[in-house]
């Protein structure tokens, strides 16, 4: 029963010839060997294999066979390789290729001059250089195997793939010829053919559909965004990337980062999100300002390349005429009184490029820092356009020792630094001029400006506006507690302190000496020291 299974499966190993070569010899070579050589049109067959040649020499005890000239061998219809030479162990059906050597599976075509090919596996093995050419994709390397099953193909040393968008360079490449795909094991540098860098070492690309996936802090660069994180998808006809595990977006043009644990770049349409515990860090004049909330978002505002003037003149008849002056550097006006002409010089701003002012917006929990200020808000809008931080809901703005609030901030900054405050409706100042000891002023409107980044000048109005203020005599001792109320009062600081305060229209005051002084004298209503809440430096915001 052995026997005659062991007889079968010797039969399927055998080499068959096929008819309609030229010529067909048996030689004997020795006592023990015999060989069958076919010229001309030679063919011959083992189950679903066929080999074709110039010539073919068989040896049908050992099963070996070799073929010279032309060599093309079909593998079930389904893969075709050619060469020069061939040496074929049918045992093991296992294909030896010599010389411009060509493997294709109706999809992709491997080139080589060495090639290994295990039939009954479906490996191929190159060692000494090779390529495979999949449409308009190419990869070269020194080593390659080729899985006909999977179509997966493991490129190894010196590994370069070209493209018409990308060249890809590694020391390891597995690449899929039917479905188009690079998967990266080692450490990997593609390059765009706009330009655009990235460095990865884990990950996969599908050429065909622009669709990737990336691990192991990989870095993606082009002229205009550096963007790196532990995982990065990359959609590239959407031009969308999602950033996880510590996200990192850096808007060089603008000087914009924007860290989190989750981010998207949209670059198409230039703009970012973050979630996750963002944080964005706007870069200028050498200085940093940190921002926190809970999503940050930026986007790009459109503008006209040339922001458009008009003047209202009106004539002896009142009536009003709209003029178009962006263009002129000057009018000439008739006036109807006098009979004579008038000049108007008109200056007009520069022309502005279009897409060139960046914006941003935080919603809930914003927090601020900057070395010269500090500010927390539910939500904020700030733009380049003006570099101004509009805080909204409750927004608390601390300069030194002093904390402004109110319902709504516009805080004009220049250079990184505080130039000018405006507080809307419940505004209020508080300086800490000692322990337990606070200058207060409160009114509907707030208007603060600033010297080298420290307050020095506060204007509040109000119906009317209000005051608890601690005078001090020239060896700073306090003298008592003045409360006063105006319709106006102004503000002075020295040194980051509230020195003084002067009152306008219609002053009622009193000075109360500091011991007969209650607490409900001493505070003004709605008055909230909230220091605590105040970023003490930038890596709270990180928390």
């Amino acid at each position: 029963m052995c026997s005659n299974a062991q007889v079968a499966q010797d039969t399927s190993r055998l080499i068959e010839i096929l008819p309609g070569s030229r010529s067909l010899r048996q030689k004997q070579i020795d006592s023990g060997t015999t060989v069958i050589t076919l010229a001309g049109n030679a063919a011959v067959k083992q189950g679903n294999t066929t080999i074709k040649g110039d010539s073919i020499v068989v040896n049908q005890l050992t099963g070996i066979a070799e073929v010279f000239g032309n060599v093309h061998i079909n593998d079930a219809d389904s893969v075709d390789t050619y060469s020069q030479y061939l040496k074929y162990l049918g045992r093991e059906r296992i294909a030896y290729l010599k010389k411009s050597v060509k493997l294709t599976d109706g999809r992709a075509t491997l080139f080589t001059d060495d090639l290994e090919y295990n039939l009954a596996t479906g490996i191929a093995t190159y060692k000494n250089g090779g390529r495979v050419v999949n449409g308009k994709t190419i990869l070269t390397s020194s080593d390659a195997i080729y899985y006909s099953d999977t179509k997966d193909v493991y490129f190894k040393k010196y590994v370069h793939l070209t493209d018409p968008k990308y060249d890809i360079v590694a020391d390891s490449l597995l690449y899929n010829t039917s479905r188009k795909e690079a998967t990266f094991i080692s450490p990997t540098r593609i390059k765009s053919k706009n330009g655009g860098i990235i460095n990865t070492r884990n990950g996969n690309y599908n050429l065909e559909t622009g669709k990737a996936e990336f691990y192991d802090r990989t870095s993606i660069s082009d002229s205009s965004y550096f963007v790196t994180g532990g995982k990065i998808a990359y959609e590239e006809k959407a031009g969308v990337l999602q950033i996880e595990e510590n996200g990192k977006i850096v808007d060089s043009m603008n000087h914009v980062t924007l860290l989190g644990g989750l981010l998207y770049l949209n670059k198409k349409d230039k703009s970012f999100l973050g979630t996750r515990k963002p944080i964005m860090i706007i870069y200028k004049n050498n200085d940093s300002t940190y921002v926190a909330a809970d999503t940050l978002f930026s986007g790009i505002r459109k503008l006209d390349k040339i922001k458009m003037t008009t003047i209202d003149i009106r004539d002896t008849l009142a009536k009003s005429t709209l003029l178009d002056v962006s263009k002129a550097d000057s009018i000439n006006i008739f006036s109807t009184r006098s009979g004579k002409k008038d000049s108007i010089q008109i200056q007009n701003a520069p022309p502005v490029a279009s897409d060139t002012i960046r914006y941003f917006l935080g919603f809930h929990h914003v927090r601020i820092f900057n070395d010269s200020l500090q500010a927390v808000s539910d939500s904020m809008y700030y733009s380049t356009e003006d570099s101004v931080f509009r805080l909204f809901k409750a927004p608390i703005f601390w300069n030194g020792k002093s904390q402004v609030s109110g319902d709504t901030m516009y805080l004009f900054t220049e250079a990184q630094k505080p130039k000018r405050l405006y507080v809307f409706n419940n505004s209020m100042v508080i300086n800490e001029a000692n322990k337990d000891v606070y200058n207060q002023v409160a009114g509907r409107n707030l208007n603060a400006y600033f010297k080298e980044g420290s307050i020095d000048y506060i204007r509040v109005k109000g119906s009317p506006a209000e005051s608890v203020f601690y005078p001090q005599d020239d060896d700073s001792a306090y003298i008592g507690m003045n409360r006063s109320s105006g319709d106006v009062i102004d503000v002075y600081f020295i040194s980051k302190t509230l020195n003084r305060v002067k009152f306008i229209n219609n002053v009622d005051g009193t000075l109360y000496p500091i011991r007969l002084t209650t607490n409900e004298q001493k505070f003004l209503k709605g008055f909230i020291w909230q220091d605590k809440r105040r970023p003490k430096n930038k890596l709270e915001l990180f928390e």
